[in-house]
């Protein structure tokens, strides 16, 4: 025999079908069915209406790393008003997924340069380890002088994770930042120079939420560095090209000043 179960109960299983509606838990329902008709169908909606607003908040991403500590990116000259014509034929530009670390260089080149000849003074790097070394393009992503001007080296993209040729192992998911000049022990080095490196290393880091005071975990690629090949190094966020690799690069003097390059770049990505 079939059992008439009337209107209000039809009701509310027209309710509870709701195309989207949260399942409501056993005590929720038992109360509904308590209810008269049209009562049930408004207590439903509100109820299901909370239940979503609720599931919307816990879904809603708690701003990153990323965004809390991004940097603004400096002023950058870019490679086509230092190079213009005289670069060469290479391959395309290579890419990592981020960057989680910058190191520190030297050009070992002279001191007390005019900041007015820099664009030449990079043609003659360019030129240097794009001819004598044959390497496919400059090494190092960027590179300052003492004036305190950045300039864009490597090519592939001043905003994108481009893979240098600057640390022997470590080239992966880190920049390279090189000081124009020479800085070994007892060379003056300008703040214009540490403050311009730093405002790199803060906006670099600053798109993967890294904290330039931190240590992270980079696998080195080559065997030639102070790691064997695949071995996992914990090394400073910012490091001198010396944390990688046995060599003087970049000078007592400019290693010296690291900690206030890590400081000012953690300052301009608004850290205490």
């Amino acid at each position: 025999m079939r059992v008439f179960r009337g209107p209000r109960r039809a009701r509310e299983r027209r309710a509870a079908r709701i195309p989207g509606a949260p399942r409501l838990p056993v005590a929720v329902r038992a109360l509904l069915g308590a209810l008269p008709g049209l009562a049930a169908v408004a207590a439903l909606f509100l109820c299901a209406n909370g239940v979503q607003r609720a599931a919307d908040a816990d879904a809603a991403p708690a701003a990153s790393a990323a965004d809390r500590y991004a940097a603004p990116r400096p002023d950058i000259v870019p490679r086509s008003v230092w190079l213009g014509g005289a670069a060469r034929a290479q391959p395309a530009p290579r890419y990592d997924d981020r960057v989680v670390a910058v190191f520190v260089h030297h050009t070992d080149t002279p001191n007390g340069y005019d900041c007015a000849d820099v664009p030449s003074i990079l043609r003659g790097v360019y030129q240097g380890q794009t001819g004598a070394r044959d390497w496919d393009d400059i090494g190092y992503n960027f590179v300052v002088d003492r004036c305190g001007t950045i300039y864009e080296g490597r090519a592939g993209g001043i905003d994108r994770p481009v893979t240098g040729a600057h640390t022997q192992g470590f080239n992966h998911r880190t920049t390279g930042i090189a000081a124009l000049g020479t800085y070994t022990a007892g060379v003056p080095v300008p703040d214009e120079l540490t403050d311009a490196i730093a405002a790199v290393a803060a906006w670099k880091l600053g798109e993967t939420g890294t904290d330039p005071h931190a240590k992270v975990a980079l696998v080195s690629s080559n065997g030639l560095s102070r790691y064997a090949a695949g071995a996992t190094a914990t090394l400073p966020a910012v490091a001198g090209h010396d944390d990688g690799y046995a060599t003087s690069c970049p000078g007592a003097a400019l290693t010296a000043r690291l900690a206030d390059i890590r400081d000012t770049a953690a300052r301009l990505q608004g850290r205490a």
